[in-house]
């Protein structure tokens, strides 16, 4: 089995607060826009937080039949509607000459809460009777990928892995090992949730993680002294995946090659990260290895950068543990500033934004950097784009029960 298959990514569908497709995405991003707003999913008043990333102007109908769709919850709808803008960006059809070996590895780190929560209410109210027939098929997490599967006719590899906000960076980096082993040519990879429910802001507030700024615009603050919580968001991130000589054959647009992934566990607590990085700085230190680079070699690394006071604190000490003196010359920006944070799919939203800076020599920003903080002291591309060449970029992700992976992805010259 042949284990060295170059993989090259040629579609990207993002959905986020920000927008709806690669093109809008990338434009919000380069110029520092932010649709974080006020909750309107439901009445926030008595919520301590009250300010999200909700994906505005979405109808499921512009992308699939009216009736499936409503047997999707909102997190599977945004999947099959990402992975259409995906084929479409790669200009792919799946015949029946090729559906074998293509695969789907699309996760989500919480599933339908949406539909769980509004079942749930319907039992309690009206009782067992009433609730849905496809509430258990809307609940479950791997019912994206199986959508995408039936709708789409690719009829590889197809499974899920839910690991919280690493979600959609594992499913890239399974999916690029799974093309690389020969299991698969082509693989539809990406992440995908939608829980901004009463439940959910309501968990997430009373852990402490959800900031209370009750300011939109300026609520999400990476590696600013004055962070104090991350902005919950909903979206998609779908990345067509393939062999270098598939993309090549069929004369693909290529964003850039992936060459590295990295994964482990902190093994140290559900929620908070090990205070000293260390299962950070080794799965960077796996990735870097896998790709068989140096830390020198890396332009840019695009954050978890969550906007709370440990995780930043956290991933800047793991940055300049690994690459010591010359962390202080790379470019590092959070995507998160802007789109907050999209839970399963923030990997592979973020990892598309990091293929679109290798393609454009673009960094998006950090907004909202305005009071610096002593143990964040590295170079986090404030507040406005950084236009420079970028060849080698690697994106972080790091989720609850101590997981963490990171990406690895190369400017592709021909």
């Amino acid at each position: 089995m042949d284990n060295n298959r170059r993989v090259v990514v040629t579609g990207i569908g993002p959905i986020c607060c920000n927008g709806i497709g690669k093109e809008v995405y990338w434009k919000s991003l380069i110029e520092g826009k932010s649709n974080i707003d006020r909750i309107t999913l439901f009445d926030p008043t008595p919520f301590p937080s009250k300010v999200a990333g909700e994906v505005k102007n979405f109808n499921p109908s512009d992308f699939m039949d009216r009736k499936e769709a409503k047997r999707m919850d909102r997190f599977t709808q945004f999947a099959v509607a990402a992975t259409r803008l995906a084929l479409e960006d790669a200009s792919l059809t799946i015949t029946d000459e090729i559906s074998d070996r293509v695969g789907v590895l699309v996760g989500s780190g919480i599933g339908g809460l949406t539909t769980l929560e509004q079942q749930y209410n319907i039992m309690i109210k009206k009782g067992p009777d009433k609730v849905s027939p496809f509430f258990i098929p809307m609940l479950i997490a791997n019912m994206a990928s199986g959508f995408i599967s039936i709708i789409y006719k690719a009829r590889g590899p197809n499974y899920t892995i839910v690991t919280a906000c690493a979600t959609g960076a594992h499913c890239i980096g399974e999916s690029y090992s799974i093309i690389k082993r020969g299991l698969a040519d082509i693989m539809i990879a990406g992440g995908s949730d939608a829980a901004i429910t009463p439940m959910s802001v309501s968990g997430f507030g009373n852990m402490k993680a959800l900031t209370r700024s009750e300011d939109p615009k300026k609520a999400c603050r990476p590696f600013d002294k004055e962070r104090d919580g991350f902005i919950i968001a909903e979206g998609a991130g779908i990345l067509i995946l393939e062999t270098l000589e598939g993309a090549k054959a069929r004369n693909a647009t290529i964003y850039g090659e992936i060459i590295g992934f990295g994964m482990n566990g902190d093994g140290y607590h559900m929620t908070a990260p090990d205070p000293e990085g260390s299962g950070a700085q080794k799965a960077i230190k796996l990735a870097l290895k896998d790709a068989n680079i140096k830390p020198e070699d890396v332009d840019y690394i695009n954050a978890h950068g969550t906007s709370t006071p440990y995780n930043d604190r956290i991933e800047t000490h793991a940055i300049k543990h690994v690459f010591g003196d010359y962390a202080h010359k790379l470019s590092i920006s959070s995507n998160k500033s802007m789109i907050g944070h999209t839970l399963g799919a923030a990997g592979a939203l973020e990892f598309s934004s990091t293929l679109l800076t290798l393609q454009e020599n673009i960094i998006p920003p950090t907004i909202n950097y305005e009071v610096p903080d002593p143990d964040c002291d590295l170079d986090y591309v404030p507040n406005k784009a950084r236009y420079t060449n970028v060849n080698i970029a690697v994106s972080n992700s790091f989720g609850f029960g101590g997981t963490n992976a990171v990406l690895i992805a190369k400017k592709y010259n021909g």
